[in-house]
């Protein structure tokens, strides 16, 4: 069986739920306190086994780029200064194979895999979405490496699910699950793109995890846009589904969506009551103000 040695970040979305920021700023570059949120994914899949890393990427989104490419001047004046735990941050984002192309149009999340089929070749690969993130604190073994676990012991594509409350289930694919053929890991019935809370078959929802054999790309290939004239990986998993066996894992640590203000903002005081150099202050602040709540 080969190995889960390549992975794919789409970040090729316009990011309008946090315009003007995003205006000219890639919404996969807003900071968690100090790192920006991309940053996090590709750390997650390194510490998965991970290899080597595409990101899909859209208009203005260059920041990324130049993200995780050096900076021979900030380096240099970082080490003159011998300021050498910011120059090891630094150097830390730039010692790693990430590479990019381009989404032209923005034709969905299934297009956007599709889009790099050639970097990945015949083998099985890792789905990273941006906005979901876990262990980010560092406790526990990362989701991606959960269902890189799995897919070692199956050969079958497997995908990250979490319940969620019902009446939240149209903002997720959702699955219909059959029998677990192991505690957490479940066999499926179909997947259901944002399904009305009355028609949503579980409260199991997809979060933005996924291992996928190569074969998944000739059926997207072949796949019409669906809701939002997009194409839909959902329904391109459901498709697989008819053909080999896909699975489901259910994720119990802990997730934090940035993929809205609310969800981004939570994240970052979370994130920043276990930063070294601010957990203190901020957990003052915070006892402080519920005082004037």
């Amino acid at each position: 069986m080969k190995q889960v040695r390549k992975a794919i970040i789409p970040a090729a979305g316009l990011g309008t739920r946090f315009l003007p920021a995003t205006k000219a700023l890639a919404k996969e570059m807003l900071p968690i306190i100090d790192k920006p949120t991309i940053q996090f994914i590709v750390e997650e899949a390194r510490q998965s086994g991970i290899e080597d890393i595409i990101v899909v990427d859209g208009k203005n989104k260059r920041s990324i780029e130049d993200h995780f490419d050096s900076n021979p001047e900030l380096e240099e004046n970082l080490r003159s200064k011998n300021k050498n735990e910011m120059l090891k941050l630094v150097e830390e984002t730039t010692d790693i194979n990430v590479y990019f192309i381009r989404q032209s149009h923005p034709r969905g999340l299934g297009d956007a895999v599709l889009t790099a089929r050639a970097f990945v070749g015949n083998e099985p690969f890792v789905v990273m979405l941006g906005d979901d993130l876990n262990n980010i604190k560092g406790n526990g073994k990362p989701l991606t490496k959960e269902l890189i676990d799995d897919y070692q012991e199956t050969g079958a594509s497997t995908l990250a699910v979490m319940r969620v409350p019902h009446e939240d289930t149209a903002k997720y694919g959702v699955i219909d699950p059959s029998e677990q053929v192991k505690p957490g890991l479940y066999n499926v019935l179909s997947f259901v793109e944002k399904p009305d809370p009355k028609d949503a078959p579980s409260d199991l929802a997809i979060i933005g995890r996924y291992v996928f054999t190569p074969e998944i790309f000739d059926i997207l290939e072949n796949t019409q846009p669906g809701k939002g004239n997009e194409v839909q990986l959902t329904d391109a998993i459901n498709t697989l589904n008819h053909l080999q066996r896909v699975f489901a894992h259910e994720y119990k640590g802990e997730r934090y969506d940035t993929g809205n203000k609310f969800g981004w903002l939570k994240t970052n005081i979370e994130y920043g009551l276990d930063h070294p150099q601010i957990k203190d202050q901020l957990r003052e602040y915070l006892i402080e103000l519920t005082k004037k709540l």
